[in-house]
């Protein structure tokens, strides 16, 4: 499983394994100095009669064991390989690999160093191993490391692999601008994927072209545009274009890049770049229903909304997801019918939507409790628990009083710590 480098040193309190404490300091020491003569004196101790010449007969002498002893250590539940990976310490990978036989899917592929990936890779590491949150992949591009992806591309890695949470590789790397990856990342990452047979078109819930214009990735829209993305296809959710999305958000300039490209439509009756902003301001925000009032289209929407929660509770969740997805057409800018939609989303099986809705009930309102639960709720069913951790986590955060929130925490925890066993179970049964 991959993991950021780990943020205390492996020295401190936090080193832990299921045995000691000093000797798993002392090995994380030396695998954070990239310092191969110390690991191999260290890697002698753990032996019953420690031979002369550590370096010389380390292999032969060392059991099966002994090698559980290693494999066993982790900070933070990052294990040795993965701390070397980590931090790009070649030569103590090139060391546990080629002179200990360690398995060379423990490594981590995605760390952003690409010697590491070259090395992990020729030494047969698995290029589209399941880890959190997708492959490798999914992970390098998440973090724009534009090396380990070609890399990765190089040795065959799928870029259509579909991941529960974000989809293709290219979905990834558009939606990971949102979390603090730079655009021009981003497009570098879509580039190599596209080089490489990615499909523009292929909606995982939606298109590259509706993510990327959802959140306003200028660069990145021009350059799908380019390679024959479909501006044609809508959003799988409210069904507009990418067009109507550019105007609902009044994003002029993103309708000028579309419009050369986008057959009209039938609900626009001005097919021209004002009629097309005109059309989305009227219809997307607060607008009027014909010629009435906005207080009385707020009505409306108080109206369906008592209607959604009124089949929620007599279990009408497909119902219920019908007038919320009406209520929303009223006013696309309410989180609470987002939160809504989602958990009716979630009763019916329709997870990937209820996660769609959940992101953009925390993009309105970011401090609200409920849409973290809501979040983490539709991770754990996508089987993302770790994600779905860290979401509880800063929802906790929030309301650190919150009972509910502490008891599904615990309960990703739990999932968490089933899914190290298997895989470690998985890797073990390859071996």
């Amino acid at each position: 499983m991959c993991s950021a480098s780990p943020t205390s040193s492996p020295g401190s309190p936090t080193a832990r394994s299921g045995g000691g404490g000093s000797r798993e300091s002392a090995f994380l020491e030396a695998v954070a100095e990239g310092n191969v003569r110390r690991l191999k004196s260290e890697c002698s101790s753990l032996l019953v009669s420690p031979p002369s010449d550590a370096a010389a007969e380390m292999v032969n002498r060392m059991d099966e064991k002994d090698r559980a002893k290693l494999t066993d250590m982790h900070i933070d539940g990052i294990g040795l390989m993965q701390v070397a990976a980590n931090l790009g310490k070649i030569e103590v990978i090139r060391y546990f690999v080629e002179e200990l036989g360690f398995d060379v899917n423990a490594g981590c592929l995605c760390g952003g160093h690409e010697e590491v990936a070259h090395l992990l890779l020729s030494s047969g590491s698995r290029v589209d191993i399941a880890v959190a949150h997708g492959t490798p992949l999914h992970i390098a591009v998440s973090f724009g490391k534009t090396g380990v992806v070609k890399i990765l591309l190089d040795h065959h890695s799928d870029p259509n692999n579909t991941s529960g949470v974000w989809g293709t590789p290219i979905l990834t790397a558009l939606h990971s601008t949102k979390h603090g990856l730079d655009e021009s990342d981003s497009l570098g990452c879509v580039k190599l994927l596209v080089k490489a047979g990615a499909d523009v078109n292929y909606a995982c819930p939606n298109t590259p072209l509706v993510v990327a214009t959802t959140e306003g990735l200028t660069d990145c829209m021009k350059y799908l545009l380019q390679v024959h993305a479909d501006p044609n296809i809508p959003d799988k959710q409210s069904g507009r274009t990418p067009i109507e999305i550019a105007a609902s958000l009044r994003r002029r300039n993103h309708v000028e890049i579309l419009f050369p490209f986008t057959s009209p439509v039938r609900a626009v009756t001005n097919w021209t770049v004002e009629g097309i902003i005109t059309h989305g301001k009227s219809r997307f925000s607060m607008p009027k229903i014909k010629d009435e009032p906005c207080s009385k289209v707020n009505d409306r929407k108080i109206e369906l909304k008592s209607l959604g929660g009124k089949a929620v509770k007599r279990k009408d969740y497909l119902g219920a997801s019908r007038i919320y997805s009406e209520a929303l057409e009223l006013d696309y800018f309410d989180a609470t019918l987002y939160s809504n939609r989602s958990l009716c989303y979630l009763r019916i099986g329709e997870v990937q939507k209820a996660f769609l809705d959940t992101e953009m009930c925390i993009k309105l309102r970011p401090e609200w409790v409920k849409g973290h639960y809501r979040e983490g709720a539709a991770l754990m069913l996508l089987k993302e628990h770790k994600k779905a951790f860290e979401v509880f986590l800063n929802a906790l955060k929030l309301d650190p009083t919150n009972a509910d929130i502490e008891k599904v925490l615990w309960e990703a925890l739990e999932a968490m710590k089933k899914d190290d066993a298997a895989e470690e179970k998985t890797l073990k049964s390859v071996d």
